[in-house]
């Protein structure tokens, strides 16, 4: 059974399910696959418990109070991974690319497989991407000043970011907005942002937080999500992932 740590935020682990569902759509009830969904929606605002200055914050970081809103996160984390480890899921995901800045201090406490996101990510963009392509990256500052994406990118492609600017009045903006429910708004307001990293002759762009692509394709057919030229869905490629585990 497929474990999902959801609430990052609601209508992300919600988006994440309907896509599992929709890749592997069956005839008939038993053929879709079982996966356990655990909304956790009280784990502690993830891109406000990092300090901007961090990459290796519980190494290098003096902040006490960072500290300890770091640990706050990871303990709730680690609550939500422990009730789908004793309903006994095989694997978890979870649905939030911020939250994935903790996925090595919980890999190490949960004994349990965690299949990586901006890992899978990186693998599906090998398969479309030439070496040294530019590549836009939309995402919360907390996934950004982490380097969640550039962990994994930054040997092999030029990850571009909106400018501070885009990443306030836009990127920002659209993400509380699909949060808020306003998924009409949000699908305007993250445009600039697009199209500045288009200007900059990104070859892909990955919507890094999981309430952007229910922003861009809201009003759009699944065929387009799947088959889009431009966007990289997280979401789309972990649930892609989670079902090839799933069948082994």
């Amino acid at each position: 059974m497929i474990g999902i740590l959801g609430g990052m935020g609601t209508q992300a682990g919600l988006d994440f399910c309907n896509k599992l569902a929709i890749l592997n759509r069956g005839k008939i009830d038993q053929e879709y696959p079982l996966f356990l969904l655990f909304n956790k929606s009280n784990i502690p605002g993830r891109p406000e418990s990092i300090g901007v200055q961090t990459r290796n914050l519980l190494d290098k970081s003096k902040n006490k109070k960072i500290k300890r809103k770091y640990l706050l996160v990871l303990k709730s984390l680690l609550l939500g991974c422990n009730v789908l480890k004793k309903s006994n899921c095989k694997f978890i995901v979870i649905p939030c690319n911020t939250a994935h800045y903790w996925y090595e201090d919980l890999k190490k406490k949960i004994k349990l497989p965690i299949i990586n996101m901006p890992k899978e990510v990186l693998i599906h963009t090998k398969k479309k991407c030439k070496k040294n392509s530019s590549i836009g990256l939309l995402a919360t500052e907390g996934t950004l000043n982490t380097g969640v994406y550039n962990k994994f990118f930054d040997k092999q492609y030029n990850l571009i970011f909106p400018n501070t600017s885009l990443q306030k009045k836009s990127v920002n903006r659209a993400i509380k907005l699909v949060k808020m429910g306003n998924v009409k708004a949000a699908s305007k307001i993250i445009k600039p942002s697009i199209d500045y990293l288009i200007k900059k002759k990104c070859k892909k762009i990955i919507l890094g937080c999981t309430e952007l692509p229910i922003a861009i394709f809201a009003f759009k057919s699944f065929k387009k999500i799947k088959t889009s030229k431009l966007f990289l869905d997280p979401n789309l490629i972990l649930a892609s992932a989670a079902m090839r585990k799933y069948r082994r």
